[in-house]
């Protein structure tokens, strides 16, 4: 089956019978007709990877497959899903594809493996990261592969890179004329809505390609959708042959403690469900001179600088900001920023992930921080702005505004990206 404008695959296939979904139908395999679920688990969610196993592979039949992943690609008996097909003779895995951190999730941020030979399956893999366009064609051309599948957990944040490696993998793919295939998983932040401001392509860079929301409130899946229609027809000269296998059982609102599948980091970084909760905010403190809690249990849930008091938790505490509650902490970076240093800052404790917003709350804490602590500084190389999509949070901030201002500065332009991303939506 080709196409080149939706998606969609048909192996959502529940006890293996197979079912399409489409972009129209607005509904998966295993929901309740739009009842929200009751009850803590979900066994009967299931990622795309299950449901192309399940219709035997069909479609890659004939296919020299390389697979796009990581640590994050697995079964939910933990499984590598490379390990899984390359065993299975009804599917010719041929190539590995991986982004930053590697396929093993072994360097830290800003790093890859490399190319190298995979030791359990023999197979060669192909390092995307940093390699984009003709270049990335050309690994692909060199793969000798016909059909890439793309299986990575995101966490809800337009700053995460493997969207971005989504992307590139997309372009230089239709750029060498090979078919895309995605299986899908579900957000894990539950994708109810968008969040925050939209990039502006002047600021474009690998942490933000194209104009997504901060929080896109999407699946790989519908990503890919949104990508293929709206930014490859510019970005590669043609749409890319794409098809997604979904997620069934899932609903767009549930949490991924609700689906019954693990949680494999996706990056050394993203340590918990819990983590994704919070990231498509506390990232922005990348951009600033504190730490964002990488080298403690708790990263982008930590955070702080070494001189930082209780005061910043009580400013933060005063604004009555719906969802959760901010603990004053200390703490001693294992590594990355203050590195052996005493930390003091604070830890956000959400208690109601319904009500909590990510992007608001860490705009609430850029600017608390900053009338607490003398020391609050922008990074000198304004990577704030590559964060937040452009130099609106930096500028605004600096001249004075306030929180209310700031989060309607984006409000028209996030209106106008929502709906684009309902149009492309796969989940009720």
């Amino acid at each position: 089956m080709t196409t080149s404008r939706r998606s969609l695959l048909g192996a959502a296939a529940t006890a293996g019978t197979a079912m399409l979904l489409t972009p129209g139908n607005g509904s998966a395999a295993g929901t309740d007709g739009g009842r929200r679920r009751k009850g803590p688990v979900l066994p009967s969610v299931r990622p795309g990877f299950e449901n192309l196993a399940a219709d035997g592979y069909r479609m890659l039949e004939g296919q020299r497959v390389g697979v796009l992943t990581n640590m994050s690609g697995v079964t939910r008996d933990c499984r590598s899903i490379v390990d899984v097909m390359h065993a299975d003779d009804r599917v010719k895995v041929t190539a590995i594809f991986t982004g930053e951190h590697g396929y093993r999730g072994t360097p830290q941020a800003g790093k890859s493996e490399g190319d190298t030979v995979d030791r359990s399956s023999g197979l060669p893999v192909f390092d995307t990261y940093l390699r984009s366009g003709k270049a990335l064609a050309e690994v692909i051309d060199r793969s000798a592969v016909d059909t890439i599948v793309h299986d990575f957990q995101d966490c809800g944040a337009r700053f995460y890179t493997c969207n971005w490696t989504l992307y590139d993998a997309m372009v230089a793919a239709a750029m060498a004329r090979r078919r895309f295939v995605v299986l899908d998983r579900p957000n894990p932040v539950g994708g109810r809505q968008a969040l925050g401001p939209v990039l502006d392509k002047k600021y474009a860079s690998f942490v933000g390609r194209e104009p997504i929301a901060q929080a896109h409130g999407m699946t790989p899946g519908e990503l890919a959708l949104l990508f293929n229609d709206r930014f490859l027809p510019a970005a590669a000269g043609r749409r890319v042959d794409l098809e997604v296998v979904p997620v069934a059982g899932w609903r767009r609102g549930d949490f991924y403690d609700a689906t019954g599948l693990p949680w494999v980091p996706p990056s050394p970084n993203m340590a918990t469900p819990a983590t994704a909760l919070v990231y498509s905010g506390t990232c922005l403190f990348e951009g600033t001179n504190m730490s964002e809690g990488r080298g403690t249990v708790h990263p982008f849930e930590m955070l702080g600088a070494p001189g930082v008091d209780g005061a910043w938790a009580d400013a933060v505490n005063g604004l009555g900001l719906p969802g959760a509650h901010f603990r004053e902490a200390y703490y001693t970076p294992t590594f990355s920023r203050y590195a052996g240093k005493v930390v003091g800052g604070l830890q956000i404790h959400v208690h109601d992930r319904a009500a909590y917003d990510p992007v608001r709350t860490a705009v609430a804490l850029l600017l608390t921080a900053r009338k607490t602590w003398k020391g609050f500084a922008w990074r000198t190389d304004h990577f704030i702005d590559k964060l937040a999509g452009s130099d609106r949070l930096r500028t605004m901030t600096d001249a004075g505004a306030g929180l209310d201002d700031i989060t309607a500065s984006w409000h028209d332009e996030l209106a106008a990206f929502d709906a684009d991303r309902r149009a492309h939506l796969l989940y009720g």
